[in-house]
């Protein structure tokens, strides 16, 4: 089965990582199953974290970050690595026990995307510096290249006659000196 992810891929797009829900939520419904199973409600309680945990998908590519959650009603949020202007870490003291937390993504604008509770926050986080990164780095043509390395090339001391010195800042008035109780000595 295509994942959505995968099949929103624009061409040259590439994962660079894809996030996971942490073990202890899995955990969590099956703990649910097996103690709560002789009763309907443990059933109720993993159906509902299994269609939850399989039809959310979460993933940072080189141009997007992609939340997709539902499986009847499906919901998206993307946000483009260049418009991201934050990424926040929400990490309790027993998140970082068992390898889990939220990450928040602020773009500009309005654009907030709340993560779920995934493993490996950090990596995930690392992942978008990465992108971002990459997407603010400038590529150019072979000609650019080699023009700006001939200016940079350039002996600084080859200035032409015509050209004129800056002139010196303006110097600060002199300070006035502060007399005893407004009296001053003339």
């Amino acid at each position: 089965m295509m994942r959505y992810i995968d099949s929103s891929l624009a061409s040259g797009e590439t994962v660079l990582m894809r996030g996971k829900w942490p073990g202890v939520f899995w955990f969590g419904a099956w703990a649910a199953l097996i103690l709560l199973g002789v009763i309907v409600v443990g059933i109720f309680i993993f159906l509902r974290s299994f269609i939850i945990m399989t039809s959310t998908d979460f993933a940072v590519t080189d141009r997007r970050i992609i939340l997709k959650r539902g499986w009847l009603n499906r919901q998206t949020q993307e946000l483009a690595v260049e418009s991201v202007e934050g990424v926040s870490l929400d990490q309790s003291l027993i998140a970082r026990m068992f390898g889990y937390g939220r990450i928040v993504v602020t773009g500009t604008g309005d654009a907030v995307i709340v993560f779920p509770p995934m493993a490996n926050p950090v990596q995930f986080r690392r992942a978008i510096e990465t992108a971002r990164a990459q997407a603010n780095e400038i590529h150019l043509g072979r000609e650019d290249r080699a023009a700006l390395e001939g200016v940079a090339a350039e002996p600084a001391a080859s200035v032409s006659a015509n050209e004129v010195e800056p002139e010196e800042a303006p110097r600060a008035p002199p300070k006035r000196r502060r007399s005893f109780i407004g009296l001053r000595a003339r």
